[in-house]
């Protein structure tokens, strides 16, 4: 492996432990009203505002709206079809996908 492989692997990794040790706190305390991420206080006043329901078990590969969970929110899933993952669709309509739910698994 030569030096420059090496080097690069190294600041990449601290730079992930960096992020993920900024990340704990807010996973271990849990997520409210004050410190969600804006793209989650987005999506449920766009939720309210259009009478939208959450759909689980529907997504594409960073393709959901959020997750209850598996995630911090939109565009992570990182599988189809999360049974965790929700997409937001107008009232009624999931009920008529198939695989569609409208409780996380």
């Amino acid at each position: 492996m030569n030096v420059r492989t090496l080097t690069a692997s190294t600041l990449s990794a601290a730079v992930g432990l960096a992020f993920a040790a900024a990340a704990a706190p807010a996973l271990s305390a849990g997520m409210s009203d004050s410190n969600m991420p804006p793209v989650v206080k987005e999506n449920m006043a766009r939720a309210q505002a259009q009478h939208l329901e959450k759909c689980y078990g529907i997504n594409a590969v960073a393709k959901n709206d959020c997750a209850e969970g598996a995630h911090s929110c939109a565009g992570q899933a990182t599988q189809a079809r999360d049974p965790k993952s929700f997409v937001l669709l107008p009232a009624g309509d999931c009920s008529k996908i198939q695989g569609g739910s409208k409780t996380a698994a």
